[in-house]
Protein backbone atom coordinates (compact mmCIF):
# COMPACT_ATOMS: atom_id res chain seq x y z
CA UNK A 1 0.00 0.00 0.00
CA UNK A 2 2.68 2.22 -0.86
CA UNK A 3 1.69 5.32 -2.87
CA UNK A 4 4.01 6.89 -5.27
CA UNK A 5 3.99 10.64 -5.45
CA UNK A 6 5.12 12.54 -8.43
CA UNK A 7 7.88 15.07 -8.29
CA UNK A 8 5.40 17.77 -9.15
CA UNK A 9 3.17 16.75 -6.25
CA UNK A 10 6.11 16.71 -3.82
CA UNK A 11 7.27 20.11 -5.05
CA UNK A 12 3.81 21.65 -4.60
CA UNK A 13 3.38 20.16 -1.10
CA UNK A 14 6.87 21.23 -0.22
CA UNK A 15 6.19 24.72 -1.49
CA UNK A 16 2.92 24.97 0.50
CA UNK A 17 4.65 23.69 3.64
CA UNK A 18 7.44 26.22 3.16
CA UNK A 19 4.89 29.00 2.72
CA UNK A 20 3.07 27.92 5.85
CA UNK A 21 6.31 27.73 7.85
CA UNK A 22 7.52 31.11 6.59
CA UNK A 23 4.10 32.62 7.27
CA UNK A 24 4.16 31.29 10.82
CA UNK A 25 7.75 32.55 11.32
CA UNK A 26 6.80 35.93 9.85
CA UNK A 27 3.73 36.25 12.08
CA UNK A 28 5.69 35.26 15.17
CA UNK A 29 8.58 37.59 14.36
CA UNK A 30 6.27 40.55 13.69
CA UNK A 31 4.48 39.85 16.94
CA UNK A 32 7.78 39.76 18.81
CA UNK A 33 8.92 42.87 16.98
CA UNK A 34 5.58 44.49 17.75
CA UNK A 35 6.00 43.57 21.42
CA UNK A 36 9.53 45.02 21.39
CA UNK A 37 8.31 48.17 19.66
CA UNK A 38 5.40 48.38 22.08
CA UNK A 39 7.81 48.04 24.99
CA UNK A 40 10.08 50.69 23.53
CA UNK A 41 7.16 53.03 22.88
CA UNK A 42 5.81 52.37 26.33
CA UNK A 43 9.21 53.11 27.89
CA UNK A 44 9.58 56.26 25.79
CA UNK A 45 6.11 57.42 26.77
CA UNK A 46 6.82 56.71 30.43
CA UNK A 47 10.12 58.61 30.20
CA UNK A 48 8.40 61.50 28.44
CA UNK A 49 5.68 61.57 31.08
CA UNK A 50 8.34 61.48 33.82
CA UNK A 51 10.28 64.33 32.17
CA UNK A 52 7.10 66.36 31.68
CA UNK A 53 6.02 65.64 35.26
CA UNK A 54 9.46 66.65 36.55
CA UNK A 55 9.30 69.80 34.41
CA UNK A 56 5.91 70.64 35.87
CA UNK A 57 7.25 70.00 39.39
CA UNK A 58 10.32 72.16 38.71
CA UNK A 59 8.14 74.91 37.27
CA UNK A 60 5.91 74.76 40.34
CA UNK A 61 8.97 74.99 42.60
CA UNK A 62 10.24 78.00 40.66
CA UNK A 63 6.80 79.63 40.87
CA UNK A 64 6.61 78.85 44.60
CA UNK A 65 10.06 80.37 45.10
CA UNK A 66 9.01 83.47 43.13
CA UNK A 67 5.81 83.69 45.12
CA UNK A 68 7.77 83.35 48.35
CA UNK A 69 10.22 86.04 47.18
CA UNK A 70 7.29 88.30 46.37
CA UNK A 71 5.98 87.67 49.87
CA UNK A 72 9.05 89.24 51.46
CA UNK A 73 8.68 92.91 50.78
CA UNK A 74 8.85 96.43 52.13
CA UNK A 75 6.47 99.22 51.23
CA UNK A 76 6.64 102.87 52.29
CA UNK A 77 3.78 104.74 50.59
CA UNK A 78 5.03 108.18 51.71
CA UNK A 79 8.10 107.92 49.45
CA UNK A 80 6.66 105.56 46.80
CA UNK A 81 8.89 102.66 47.85
CA UNK A 82 7.85 99.11 47.09
CA UNK A 83 10.58 96.47 46.84
CA UNK A 84 11.34 92.88 47.62
CA UNK A 85 13.69 91.81 50.38
CA UNK A 86 16.44 89.19 50.16
CA UNK A 87 18.56 87.53 52.84
CA UNK A 88 21.91 89.15 53.60
CA UNK A 89 23.56 92.52 53.01
CA UNK A 90 26.23 91.54 50.51
CA UNK A 91 26.95 93.72 47.48
CA UNK A 92 25.22 91.15 45.25
CA UNK A 93 22.02 91.30 47.33
CA UNK A 94 21.99 95.11 47.68
CA UNK A 95 22.51 95.54 43.92
CA UNK A 96 19.12 93.97 43.30
CA UNK A 97 17.04 94.04 46.51
CA UNK A 98 16.68 95.41 49.99
CA UNK A 99 18.93 93.31 52.23
CA UNK A 100 17.97 91.70 55.52
CA UNK A 101 20.53 91.71 58.33
CA UNK A 102 20.76 87.97 59.00
CA UNK A 103 21.31 88.44 62.75
CA UNK A 104 17.94 90.18 63.10
CA UNK A 105 14.45 88.70 63.16
CA UNK A 106 12.20 88.24 60.14
CA UNK A 107 9.04 88.61 62.20
CA UNK A 108 8.85 89.75 65.85
CA UNK A 109 11.43 91.77 67.72
CA UNK A 110 13.92 93.79 65.69
CA UNK A 111 13.85 93.52 61.90
CA UNK A 112 16.93 95.09 60.31
CA UNK A 113 17.07 96.09 56.65
CA UNK A 114 19.63 97.84 54.46
CA UNK A 115 19.73 99.26 50.93
CA UNK A 116 21.69 101.66 48.77
CA UNK A 117 20.57 105.27 48.38
CA UNK A 118 22.56 106.45 45.33
CA UNK A 119 25.11 105.40 42.72
CA UNK A 120 24.15 101.71 42.42
CA UNK A 121 21.94 99.63 40.06
CA UNK A 122 19.06 99.98 42.56
CA UNK A 123 18.79 102.66 45.24
CA UNK A 124 15.70 101.75 47.22
CA UNK A 125 16.56 103.94 50.19
CA UNK A 126 17.23 107.07 48.13
CA UNK A 127 14.32 108.95 49.72
CA UNK A 128 14.27 107.60 53.29
CA UNK A 129 15.96 110.72 54.63
CA UNK A 130 12.68 112.56 53.94
CA UNK A 131 10.67 110.26 56.25
CA UNK A 132 9.05 111.97 59.21
CA UNK A 133 7.70 110.81 62.53
CA UNK A 134 4.38 109.04 62.01
CA UNK A 135 5.02 107.92 58.39
CA UNK A 136 3.94 104.33 57.74
CA UNK A 137 6.30 101.43 56.92
CA UNK A 138 4.62 98.22 55.74
CA UNK A 139 6.53 94.96 56.06
CA UNK A 140 5.60 91.48 54.88
CA UNK A 141 7.35 88.15 55.31
CA UNK A 142 5.20 85.31 53.89
CA UNK A 143 1.95 85.40 55.92
CA UNK A 144 3.44 87.76 58.52
CA UNK A 145 2.38 91.38 57.89
CA UNK A 146 3.04 94.33 60.11
CA UNK A 147 2.84 98.11 59.97
CA UNK A 148 5.28 100.40 61.71
CA UNK A 149 5.29 104.14 62.27
CA UNK A 150 8.51 106.11 61.96
CA UNK A 151 9.78 107.17 65.41
CA UNK A 152 13.30 108.36 64.58
CA UNK A 153 15.25 109.44 61.49
CA UNK A 154 18.80 110.27 62.42
CA UNK A 155 22.51 109.77 61.70
CA UNK A 156 24.63 107.17 63.55
CA UNK A 157 28.29 106.14 63.42
CA UNK A 158 29.02 103.24 61.06
CA UNK A 159 30.16 101.25 64.11
CA UNK A 160 26.89 101.74 66.04
CA UNK A 161 24.90 98.51 65.71
CA UNK A 162 22.74 98.96 68.82
CA UNK A 163 19.61 99.55 66.72
CA UNK A 164 19.92 96.03 65.30
CA UNK A 165 20.03 94.32 68.71
CA UNK A 166 17.13 92.01 69.47
CA UNK A 167 14.43 93.49 71.69
CA UNK A 168 11.09 92.46 73.14
CA UNK A 169 9.57 95.46 71.39
CA UNK A 170 8.56 95.01 67.75
CA UNK A 171 10.48 97.48 65.63
CA UNK A 172 12.01 97.86 62.19
CA UNK A 173 15.39 99.45 61.54
CA UNK A 174 16.33 100.76 58.10
CA UNK A 175 19.98 101.61 57.49
CA UNK A 176 21.73 103.25 54.53
CA UNK A 177 24.87 105.27 53.86
CA UNK A 178 25.14 109.03 54.33
CA UNK A 179 26.21 110.95 51.22
CA UNK A 180 29.94 111.76 51.27
CA UNK A 181 30.22 110.64 54.92
CA UNK A 182 31.66 107.06 54.87
CA UNK A 183 31.91 106.93 58.69
CA UNK A 184 28.19 107.54 59.19
CA UNK A 185 24.87 105.85 58.43
CA UNK A 186 21.28 107.06 58.23
CA UNK A 187 19.04 105.10 60.56
CA UNK A 188 15.24 105.01 60.52
CA UNK A 189 13.51 103.39 63.48
CA UNK A 190 9.89 102.32 63.10
CA UNK A 191 7.79 101.00 65.97
CA UNK A 192 4.88 98.60 65.56
CA UNK A 193 1.63 100.37 64.83
CA UNK A 194 -0.96 99.15 67.29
Amino acid sequence: MYKRYTTKYINVVSFVCTLIIFSIIYIISTQIEHIDISKQLSEKMQNTIKVEFQSVEQQEKVEDAKTEENLWALKIPQIGLEAKIAEGTTEEVLNSDIGHFTETSKTNGTIGLAAHNRGYPVNYFSKIKSLKKGDIIQYQYKDFKKQYTVEKNYIIKDTDWTNLEQTEENKITLITCVEDEPSYRRCIIGKEKI
